[in-house]
């Protein structure tokens, strides 16, 4: 036998399982999880310009292989946090979480072990399409400290109000902007009443955002139930900036009027922020290209059609929602409604007839302790009872 035959006799023997492979690989890839692909090699060019492929590493391969199959993974939870994010880059760029049936799962697993390094904050504004499109993998992020729902169009009863109030969120939203909603009294009664009837939710919320709403000074006593608020925008809602509501402010919150407009309502203030903020645009992005017409339930269009009114449903629905600002400056500052809780000891801003309410700590007195006629007769400061319960708080009770 010469050199040639014996060369084709180990060409044969060499390439021959390759090439078999190959062809097989489209076909067991579902199978056959660990059926090499060509993003387990990368191209690169040698010196003299020739291409090389060199196979990645076998911890790339494994992540390659984890995030595909992330849903199966059961916990996360003592990972080094570094893993964690290479996993959730790898999962997000193999476009994991834009598989309604898997990313839901995957989200929440992230979330239980990483915590607000997922996501911190998160900036709806204006952007109700994709609320409503991924309500399911919203719901997973629990660890949010600031949530940005202005504009949003939740209306009174909206189903992202039970998720507000859950046991999840309790211990870390300290920020929540739910302005320009279509909200009314109704609303904040419906948002605050696990609150005020479990005593559970909100524990931790700071500041509060209820402006361009159509609410009025009796929803005040909706927000007694929330231990640590310390800043309200109310600006043009139904309230009427005077010393009437001055007054019902620090009674009912123990706020007092800002001069000055406050940091915290300013929008740039508040961006998503967090290892899923490039996911996030993703949706976005993603529903974008979807067909307009399935914006809309078809169950809504037909009930729309039958009562006659899809003309004023299509206006409100591409009007502009309600933003801050206005033509004038000082129409601006008239109708900005700012309230804040003043630090301890400082009694700066606050009218003569609060200040007697003032004990020598610095703290409020207890309404037990009359400061003044009307202050006798307010209600406490505490959450209310059980007892104290409308028959339209049992009926909201019942639905949780």
């Amino acid at each position: 036998m010469d050199d040639n035959d014996e060369y084709v006799r180990v060409r044969r023997i060499v390439f021959k399982p390759v090439v078999a492979s190959s062809s097989l690989s489209s076909s067991c890839r579902r199978t056959n999880p660990l059926v090499l692909r060509k993003e387990h090699f990368v191209l690169t060019y040698n010196a003299e310009g020739s291409l090389r492929y060199s196979s990645k590493s076998l911890f790339d391969i494994a992540l390659l292989f984890v995030a595909d199959n992330v849903h199966h993974v059961d916990s996360l939870v003592g990972f080094p946090e570094q893993i964690g994010n290479r996993l959730f880059t790898a999962a997000a760029e193999n476009r994991v979480f834009l598989k309604p049936d898997v990313s839901p799962k995957a989200l929440r697993l992230f979330s239980d072990a990483y915590g607000d390094m997922v996501l911190g904050s998160l900036c709806l504004r204006n952007r109700f399409p994709l609320l409503s499109e991924r309500m399911a993998d919203i719901k997973s992020f629990h660890s949010l400290k600031r949530l940005d729902l202005f504009g949003c169009r939740l209306g009174d009863d909206h189903e992202i109000f039970q998720h507000l109030t859950s046991a999840s969120l309790a211990s870390c939203l300290i920020q929540l902007l739910i302005g320009g909603n279509g909200l009314s009294d109704d609303g904040l009664r419906r948002l605050t009443a696990p609150v005020r009837m479990k005593r559970k939710g909100l524990d931790c919320l700071q500041c509060l955002d209820v402006s361009h709403n159509p609410v009025s000074e009796r929803a005040l006593r909706y927000l007694k139930c929330l231990p640590k608020l310390e800043k309200l925008d109310a600006s043009r809602t139904s309230m009427k900036f005077g010393s009437r509501l001055k007054s019902s402010m620090w009674e009912l919150l123990g706020l007092i009027y800002s001069e000055r407009a406050l940091d915290d309502f300013d929008h740039s203030g508040c961006k998503t922020h967090g290892w899923a903020e490039q996911v996030v645009n993703q949706w976005e992005t993603n529903g974008a290209q979807l067909p307009k017409l399935k914006k809309l339930d078809e169950s809504r269009i037909s009930v729309l059609r039958f009562f006659g009114r899809q003309k004023f449903v299509r206006e409100v629905l591409n009007a502009a929602p309600l933003s801050h600002g206005g033509d004038a400056t000082a129409e601006q500052e008239q109708q900005r409604l700012h309230f804040y809780k003043p630090p301890a000891g400082n009694t700066t801003g606050v009218t003569s007839s609060d200040r007697t309410c003032w004990n020598s700590h610095g703290k409020r007195k207890q309404p037990l302790e009359k400061c003044s006629d009307h202050l006798a007769t307010s209600p406490p400061m505490k959450r209310a009872s059980s007892s104290a319960l409308t028959a339209d708080d049992m009926d909201l009770l019942d639905l949780y």
